[in-house]
């Protein structure tokens, strides 16, 4: 079969490699329909995650039709059409009874590692390094699922693969990260970072009931698409994020923020953010926090932080006296995403969201690698990649 494959630093390959088979009586093999390129897969691209191997197929969000199961497969049959959540978990440990799905004590094959990198194991991942378990992606014509009696989420007919595809990671990442804000009716909530999972952050913010939302980023087509889901927008090349902040909170900033950007925060003129720049050169840094730094310091005292971007490592300067003196709370973690499926899925069907107006390119699987850098490098206007195998 064809697979996306990561082959080092930005060289991603259309390979052909051996298609996956049954290892596990609990498993299932998806022939993927559609799958997509995830802002989270660039951190691999550029190299700034550990635990790669060349030849690894990446991809984490996919769906498709099942073509085979496993004996112990009681909830698959072939022929069903199911989306596939990133994080694979058992439903059987105490943090999956708990429905915290993305820290399963069980899905990492790789658990000494985690464990020991981590303290404790975080849950398996598709094409998501080594350190989560070293599973295939789906940037690819087949997939092999584990527990697949567990996790899949089946889905109708009526909808489109473009309106049910996103179930695996960006529409319930950005409703977690909105959720776990606690939002009040009187709340502003601040949303860093206007790609897919920031777009779909601030539409679940304005479901959610939020008083105003406000998009902060400088790609003038993110902001438009901001724009249009209700968020009042800034352009932090064109004026200071912090001072509208204040001017549209009347000098106490915003209650809760979220910060969609994560390791690689784009270096602006501040001074913080070319520090990052130079440490993370010499290798004395893994992450950019710019975002957190900000986050911290505008934030209204008693505030919440939701982290739904992605960081890697360690990083620096990080205010934390300012952090603990205004009584701020951080929410972060990977998305435990079948926390939130069936009550989106229903979201979806009765058209309080259409998660396809972020799709800017769709494209055959061939084309994968050249997109990873059209959507990486912002170009053509490209917010989200949908690949057909």
């Amino acid at each position: 079969m064809r697979a996306l494959c990561w082959h080092g630093k930005q060289d991603i390959r259309c390979d052909t490699v051996p298609d996956p088979k049954i290892e596990d009586p609990r498993d299932a093999i998806i022939k993927v329909s559609s799958c997509a390129i995830c802002g989270s897969d660039l951190h691999l691209f550029d190299g700034f995650m550990p635990g790669m191997e060349s030849g690894d197929i990446l991809g984490h969000e996919f769906m498709g039709e099942v073509m085979e199961v496993g004996s112990e497969n009681k909830k698959l049959k072939v022929g069903d059409r199911v989306v596939v959540p990133f994080t694979i978990c058992c439903g059987e440990c105490d943090q999956c009874r708990r429905g915290n799905f993305s820290v399963c004590e069980r899905s990492n094959r790789n658990k000494d590692v985690a464990d020991k990198l981590f303290g404790h194991t975080t849950a398996g991942l598709y094409g998501y390094t080594h350190l989560t378990g070293g599973y295939a992606g789906g940037q690819a014509e087949y997939v092999r699922v584990p527990y697949a009696d567990v996790t899949p989420v089946k889905v109708p007919n009526s909808l489109s693969d473009e309106q049910v595809l996103f179930l695996s990671d960006i529409l319930p990442t950005g409703w977690q990260a909105a959720v776990q804000c606690d939002i009040e009716p009187t709340d502003t909530v601040a949303v860093w970072g206007c790609g897919p999972v920031g777009q779909f952050a601030i539409r679940s913010a304005v479901l959610l009931g939020a008083k105003q939302v406000i998009a902060i980023d400088n790609v003038p087509e993110r902001l438009a698409m901001a724009k249009a889901g209700g968020a009042i927008t800034i352009n932090f090349d064109e004026e200071s994020t912090v001072e509208r902040l204040n001017d549209l909170t009347f000098g106490k900033g915003p209650e809760k923020c979220i910060d969609a950007v994560g390791m690689e925060a784009h270096a602006s003129a501040t001074v913080d953010s070319m520090y990052d720049r130079a440490k993370q050169a010499v290798m004395l840094e893994s992450d950019r926090p710019h975002v957190l730094r900000e986050m911290m310091y505008v934030c209204r005292p008693a505030g919440v932080l939701s982290v739904p971007g992605v960081y890697g490592g360690l990083i620096d300067k990080v205010p934390f006296g300012m952090f603990m003196n205004k009584g701020l709370t951080m929410r972060t973690g990977q998305t435990h995403v079948n926390r939130w499926t069936d009550d989106l899925l229903r979201r979806i069907e009765e058209g309080q969201i259409d998660p396809s107006f972020v799709i800017t390119h769709t494209v055959g699987l061939k084309q994968g690698p050249e997109m990873y850098k059209t959507f990486r490098d912002k170009q053509d206007g490209c917010i989200k990649v949908v690949l057909k195998p």
